[in-house]
Formats: C-alpha cells, sequence, structure tokens
C-alpha cells in the first residue's frame, strides 16, 4: 500500500512575492562587514655561513640551500596550523662568509623583527652573537654546530641545539659496532681541528663502552688535487699502503670531516675490514633513506618541494623553526616571552619522525635525538641500540649526560 503526503497552500500566500527577506528587515540599515581578525606575526631568522665546499665525490657536496630547504618546509607545516589561530611565520635568510663577522647581519635581522634565530655558523660565530641575543631576548636555535664545547664550556642559556654533538654521533656509532661485537678499533684521522675533535669523540665512546683503539694514524692534507685523474689513481694506490702497518682489527674509524681523504678508504685498505665513522658506517641526525615512523611523510612532502631528499642539516633546521611553531600552537601566542617560557617548560616535546618525542636536557639546552646509522643507499640501524640503558632517557646514553657535565648556564 502506497502512501501519499498533499501539502495545501493558501492561495493568498501564493499570491504574496517572495523576496527573501521581510519588509521589517528591509527597513533596517545593512550591519557592517565583520572586521578581519589581527594575525600576528612571528619572525624567525636564519644566519648561515655559506661558501661552496669541496668534497671527494660529486654525490656528497652539500647543495645550495641545504637547512635552508628544511626551515623553508617547518614554516610551510607551520602555517597550516597557524592559519587556524590567526598566526603567520616568515623566514628571513641572511648569508655571511665563513670566518667573517656576523654581528652587523645578527642586528639586521633583529631589527627587522625576528626574535628567533636558526644559526648556521662556527662555534666562534655563534659566539660572538650569543650574549648580544641574551640582551635583546632573541632564542637561538643551533642548526649547524656540532661541537661539544658550546653544550659544555661554553653553553648559554638562550641557546638551543637541535644539531647533534660529535659525542653523540660517535657513541650512537660506538653502541652500534660493541652490539655487533666488533669491539677492536684502529683509528684513522685528519690534520684538521674538525678531524682532531670528531677523533678524540671516537676515543670517548671506546672508553665509555668498551671499544679498544688498537692503533691511530694521521693522514696529513698536503693539498693535492681533488677529483682529478691524476689525485684519484694516486690515493687509490696510497691507502693500501697507508693502511697495511695497521695491527689487526675489526672495524678502521675515520675522523675526516674535512673531506681530504675519508671517501677513498672503503675498499682499498690493506685488509678486508668494514670502515665506520665518516665514511662507510655514517652516524648522522637524519637519513635521507629513512622511512619509518612516518618518515615517509616528511621525506615526500620536502622532496616535492625542493626536489631533492632531506638531509640532516634540513631537519636540524627543520626542527628548530618547528620547536617555534609548537609552543606558538600550545601557547595559542606570538608573545616570545610565553614562546621561550614553555620550550624551556617540562611540557614541551617535539615530534620529528624519530620513533618518540624529542626533549631538551635541562642542563645544556641539548636537544635528545637517535642517531642514524646508514651508508650511502639506506638506514643500518638507528642508536641507542637495544640494551643501553639509562635511568631517565636512552637517549642520554648518547653524548655528555649531566653528571659528566661541564655545563653552568650563563
Amino acid at each position: 500500500m502506497r502512501f501519499f503526503l498533499f501539502l495545501f497552500i493558501p492561495a493568498c500566500l501564493v499570491a504574496l512575492p517572495f523576496s527573501g527577506v521581510s519588509a521589517q528587515e528591509t527597513s533596517q540599515p545593512a550591519k557592517p562587514a565583520r572586521a578581519e581578525q589581527h594575525v600576528s606575526e612571528i619572525r624567525i631568522g636564519y644566519l648561515r655561513a655559506y661558501a661552496p665546499e669541496l668534497a671527494l665525490s660529486v654525490l656528497d657536496v652539500p647543495p645550495r640551500d641545504d637547512g635552508i630547504a628544511g626551515a623553508n618546509t617547518a614554516i610551510g607545516d607551520n602555517n597550516t596550523t597557524g592559519t587556524f589561530l590567526n598566526q603567520r611565520f616568515t623566514l628571513d635568510v641572511i648569508e655571511v662568509k665563513p670566518n667573517s663577522d656576523v654581528v652587523p647581519a645578527f642586528n639586521d635581522m633583529v631589527s627587522k623583527g625576528a626574535r628567533y634565530l636558526l644559526a648556521d655558523l662556527s662555534a666562534a660565530q655563534l659566539l660572538s652573537i650569543a650574549d648580544l641575543a641574551r640582551d635583546r631576548d632573541v632564542l637561538i636555535f643551533n642548526v649547524g654546530a656540532t661541537d661539544d664545547s658550546l653544550r659544555e664550556e661554553e653553553c648559554r642559556a638562550n641557546i638551543f641545539h637541535t644539531a647533534p654533538t660529535r659525542s653523540m654521533l660517535a657513541d650512537g656509532l660506538a653502541q652500534y659496532l660493541i652490539w655487533k661485537q666488533w669491539r677492536r678499533w684502529a683509528l684513522v684521522y685528519g690534520s684538521h681541528e674538525g678531524d682532531r675533535l670528531f677523533a678524540d669523540a671516537l676515543r670517548r665512546a671506546a672508553t665509555r663502552f668498551g671499544g679498544e683503539i688498537v692503533a691511530e694514524k694521521e693522514f696529513k692534507d698536503t693539498g693535492s688535487a681533488r677529483r682529478t685523474d691524476s689525485g684519484i689513481v694516486q690515493i687509490q694506490r696510497q691507502m693500501p699502503v697507508f693502511t697495511q702497518d695497521l695491527p689487526e682489527y675489526d672495524v678502521l674509524l675515520v675522523a675526516d670531516e674535512s673531506e681530504v681523504f675519508g671517501t677513498y678508504l672503503p675498499f682499498r685498505t690493506w685488509i678486508p675490514r668494514p670502515v665506520a665513522g665518516s665514511a662507510g658506517l655514517v652516524p648522522s641526525a637524519w637519513h635521507p633513506a629513512s622511512e619509518q615512523w612516518g618518515g615517509t611523510q616528511i621525506q615526500n612532502r620536502f622532496l616535492k618541494a625542493n626536489g631533492r631528499r632531506m638531509l640532516s642539516k634540513d631537519m636540524a633546521a627543520w626542527t628548530a623553526a618547528r620547536i617555534v611553531g609548537e609552543a606558538a600552537t600550545r601557547t595559542h601566542s606570538a608573545d616570545p616571552g610565553k614562546i621561550a617560557a614553555f620550550i624551556r617548560s617540562d611540557d614541551f616535546s617535539i615530534a620529528a619522525f624519530k620513533g618518540q618525542k624529542l626533549t631538551f636536557r635541562k642542563w645544556n639546552w641539548q636537544l635528545r635525538q637517535p642517531i642514524f646509522l646508514g651508508d650511502g643507499r639506506s638506514v643500518v640501524s638507528t642508536s641507542p641500540q637495544e640494551g643501553f640503558l639509562h635511568q631517565v632517557s636512552e637517549l642520554d646514553t648518547l653524548g655528555v649526560d649531566q653528571p659528566e657535565t661541564k655545563c653552568v648556564l650563563k
């Protein structure tokens, strides 16, 4: 049985014209348009010491926008959320030459309204502006310098470090080698300051985790031509001879931050052994092949925006800019004082596609983070390794722990 519903409309109503508003409504004056809500602008500066770098392999030459691309990606992420909170994030980039005076560039950036500074500078350059930034209530995020001294003897209360230290990188590598039961190490290091500092970090890691450095050799930089036919042939012949007199070892550790010889060691040693450190199995803050813990999401977004894969400095800069964005979101404020207070609080953490939320070490403002171990193609492992325990956080097994620190925050 079917039922039908009929509507009966009085004729008098049908005859009336329909205008969408009543006569009383049409007699009222039009209401003014709703005023636009105020948008708070949060300016982030990026101060970078840059000069084209040499590398033994053309594949290892850093991209021109290394770090900057990561910060720009984070700015886009911040603005996605900021739209709902009437916050707008911007990034101002200033480049200076390595070892130059960065104070004028810093003053210029602050005069434009930046209260958060991502610094890709040397340790000396960073310290030259640290106290100026403190006096002007500017937070600095160190995204490039791995010097342990910046977190220890020369630590500052207004400098946060998203780049890992050399000791964190060395500890991450050492844990894996110990886990593999490869305990006997030979160490080859370069003649530049960075090479020696990384060699010191590897020695410390050996003592800390039970590795044994059975021999050491220094490779002196004589200024020979790189990536030339004669240079490659010469160094290929030199490496077997250079490593010939080393005693029996499990792994050859390389400290060559200056890119002078390390790339030529794998497959060229006198005896067939793994190479690790600055070549072979390399510890880093991020790996371009990482896809765990949602890494595919950030990798694809970064690749689409920049046409290349994400590198360690990109991740350090992305994390720093996202820290500012996360603090602004959580506090619902663009006030620098409130943002700084939240970053320093116990409630702060940041998700950075590394398997767990990351937090700052309160004693020196170093960001706790896992260390990736990889070759040129894939992630081999991630430290801290299983079995390396800590009473507070397993991430504190990487680098200088609180009982060891020399930092007195200034």
